[in-house]
């Protein structure tokens, strides 16, 4: 039987504004003796709201307005379907453009400037609006009802931890425990291999599964729909919050082939055709008023018939993979709702389903790509060179990612993609909502104008929680969301949110009373941007909303006054909520040696590693970048056919390894996945003690030169060579350093995970030098 759910509008107010309660003081009389005493009371547990509801947060990645069929996308969502029709359907839900500033305001209810969230970890910069460290006075959603009596986990990405701050040396205040969550299983990265991740259960590294068929989409369905199987079990009576962050869709798009093949030929129309047909299924649903217009191609983005024919072929099987992967996770969060629905207070329990943390990503280039990190490194790539491996994508050896065109595509009807803050197809997500017990209007559609920093309020509003003023003896900002509860009763209540900015990389825009000025910047497909961009010249456009629901009609020219109203209003909103100084440079800020960023490395030169250091993240490691550097291991080998890895950085999408093969001394530099240069001796090592050394002499004159490698046993040179080019700006996405073993994703393809090595290795030195 459903448990009693609160009233339609609990007044807020019923918890208290400062947290964490006092300590508990025993008030009764205190003899000599226990016998001469008032009866013993013990510190009671804190109790929830009355009736507070469950909470199961579901957010995707990198999902574009017109990519799920709910929305009248080509990829099936029947778990989406399944909610909408017992739920509402949210059509003017709006994120930030990227992954980190969306996330630090879902789970804060701030503006992602204010939380220092202006990009992703890896772009921090020194401003207080761009350091990515969380500040303790945005305290998160997590911590504030884990305080009022709600049992907490996070499952999946976590990328609001600072990278310098991911080691297991810590700090791990910043981490999901950190945060307010009791229990988090996932991967602290903007993404991850699917095949082979990196995962953390708390703070403990996972080891790596040896399941032939493993999927990381598949483990962390399983690890919610257990998390939550459990602590229902042991506290029936307590709520929870569930909050759940998958890591797809975003790159690299990687899915078992029974789901990819499910959309053979299903794309060959093209991206041109898709928006079309998209748009008319979504005025059909009524997802999108009757009168909307498609927008036109983003400037810069081919027609698909001027396309080569093996082109089209090429991009026609990316978007069949990409398909299957989002497919996949729609399934895998249906087995999620599958468990929660089967608990016993199932009809009390809100379930918010939040389609992408910005539209979908153009970081694929025009051409595609097997390598997102070739982006984040500024390296473009040949569809021709793509095409030779067609049958491998979504498979482990490929980072693979779709062209831009195809994530325009997703982003229907709107103009441009994630990143682009300036335009809906970059902040425009579909949401939806359930609540069995609460909502009436099944199947519903609500059209106000919301904010991913409006979940948080109306969350504490729904749940009779109240915002506090202070947390963990810290005075914390004003919550900057407005609660939509309202909207759950009242379908044709006007928007509460009058004004909102919008500034990701530079891209601008302003939300007020029903207009939206945009002002975009730089292509998200183009890496490497002008970093003498001047704000001044950029090219304002003026959309009045009511009447123009996908920015299709430039008002700029017929109404120059509204638009130098909203311009203004801008650097208003800019200057209250930290997003100045506007900064526009690109890749070179991922280098965190470039921007400043704390380092556990500090100003040493040499480091020293032993056997079981393994996912040590980069942030932690020398910086091997653009510099000359040597690598020595001591080992004790068996016999003459020892194998394994010795030391290893990086993974499939770049990085290098040191290893034994056929006992054999081995290196190989893994430049970005598209080369794997390797020196090896002709003869195996006997068994006994040995040195290992790998120079590498760096040509200098600049970023991502080439230079020498020498090979060396004992003091000899057994191998040696030159690296052409070398990575310029990080060597992977997620994947750090392990000695004795391989852990994630293979730096290249002559062994078998995890390549665990045979001897025994005393020590593994690494020193860098200019």
């Amino acid at each position: 039987m459903a448990s009693k759910a609160p009233p339609a509008n609990p007044a807020n107010g019923s918890t208290p504004e400062i947290l964490p309660r006092p300590d508990f003081h025993f008030t009764g009389e205190v003899g000599r003796t226990q016998s001469d005493s008032d009866p013993a009371q013990f510190p009671q547990p804190v109790q929830p709201p009355a009736g507070a509801p469950n909470i199961v947060l579901i957010l995707l990645d990198d999902v574009g307005f017109g990519q799920f069929s709910t929305f009248g996308g080509g990829v099936p969502s029947p778990t989406m379907d399944r909610l909408a029709k017992e739920g509402l359907r949210f059509n003017c839900f709006h994120t930030t453009a990227l992954c980190s500033p969306t996330r630090a305001a879902l789970i804060t209810g701030r503006n992602h400037h204010s939380t220092s969230f202006a990009g992703i970890t890896e772009l921090a910069t020194g401003y207080d609006g761009y350091c990515c460290v969380l500040p303790k006075d945005c305290g998160t959603v997590g911590e504030v009802l884990r305080q009022n009596g709600y049992m907490t986990a996070w499952i999946g990405k976590n990328h609001n931890t600072p990278t310098w701050e991911t080691s297991a040396a810590g700090p791990f205040d910043r981490w999901a425990n950190g945060l307010g969550f009791d229990y988090f299983y996932g991967f602290n990265a903007g993404d991850m291999n699917h095949w082979n991740p990196l995962l953390f259960e708390n703070r403990d590294l996972v080891p790596a599964s040896d399941d032939p068929d493993y999927h990381l989409t598949e483990d962390l369905a399983d690890r919610a729909i257990a998390w939550v199987r459990k602590v229902k079990a042991i506290a029936p009576d307590k709520p929870y919050f569930l909050y759940v962050a998958p890591g797809a869709t975003h790159a690299p798009h990687q899915a078992p082939a029974a789901w990819i093949d499910k959309f053979k030929g299903q794309f060959d129309m093209g991206w041109d055709a898709y928006r079309e047909q998209t748009l008319e299924r979504q005025k059909k649903l009524g997802v999108v008023p009757k009168d909307t217009k498609l927008t036109e191609r983003s400037k810069g983005l081919p027609a698909w018939e001027g396309l080569d024919p093996e082109e089209q072929r090429l991009y026609a099987r990316m978007m069949e993979v990409f398909a299957g992967y989002g497919a996949q996770v729609d399934d895998a969060m249906g087995r999620v709702i599958d468990a929660v629905k089967a608990l016993p207070d199932a009809d009390n329990t809100i379930i918010i389903y939040i389609a992408g943390d910005n539209g979908s990503s153009a970081e694929g280039g025009l051409e595609g790509s097997l390598n997102e990190n070739l982006f984040f490194n500024g390296v473009k790539e040949r569809w021709q060179d793509n095409l030779k491996v067609i049958d491998e994508l979504g498979g482990p050896k490929h980072f693979n990612h779709f062209p831009s065109s195809w994530a325009h595509a997703m982003n229907t009807p709107f103009q441009w993609t994630k990143q682009v803050a300036s335009h809906f197809g970059g902040t425009r997500n579909p949401m939806i909502i359930s609540w069995p017990d609460r909502i009436k209007d099944k199947g519903g559609l609500r059209e106000q104008f919301l904010h991913t920093i409006d979940i948080v309020p109306t969350l504490y509003e729904l749940c009779g929680v109240t915002a506090p003023r202070e947390l963990n003896g810290v005075q914390q900002k004003p919550i900057e969301g407005v609660s939509f509860a309202f909207a759950f009763d009242e379908a044709a209540a006007p928007s509460r949110r009058k004004t909102q900015y919008f500034e990701l990389g530079c891209n601008r825009g302003l939300y007020h009373e029903g207009w939206m000025a945009s002002a975009p910047a730089f292509a998200p497909w183009e890496p490497v941007r002008d970093e003498n961009w001047n704000p001044d010249n950029a090219v304002w456009e003026l959309y009045k909303l009511d009447e123009d629901f996908s920015q299709a009609k430039d008002l700029a020219d017929k109404e120059p006054t509204k638009l130098r109203e909203l311009q203004d209003l801008w650097w208003i909103e800019a200057a209250k909520y930290n997003v100045l100084p506007l900064d526009p440079r690109a890749i070179i800020r991922m280098n965190a040696e470039a921007m400043g960023r704390p380092s556990l490395v500090g100003k040493r030169t040499r480091a020293t590693y032993y056997e079981g250091m393994v996912g040590l993240p980069d942030a932690a490691c020398l910086p091997m970048l653009n510099k000359s550097w040597t690598i020595s291991a001591e080992v004790d080998l068996p016999d003459d056919h020892a194998e394994g890895m010795i030391v290893t950085q990086g993974g499939s999408e770049g990085g290098y390894g040191l290893y034994l093969k056929d006992g054999r001394p081995t290196f190989v530099y893994n430049f970005l996945g598209q080369e794997r240069p390797t020196f090896a001796a002709e003869d195996p090592l006997p068994p006994g003690e040995h040195k290992l050394e790998v120079d590498f002499a760096y040509d200098g004159g600049g970023m991502g030169k080439g230079g020498k490698v020498t090979l060396k046993a004992d003091g000899k040179k057994i191998a040696e060579g030159r690296l052409e080019k070398t990575v310029p700006i990080q060597f992977s996405i997620g994947e750090g350093l392990d000695v004795g073993m391989d852990n994630g994703s293979a730096v290249d393809w002559t062994y078998q995970l995890p390549f665990a090595f045979t001897g025994k290795i005393d020590k593994v030195e690494v020193e860098i030098r200019p």
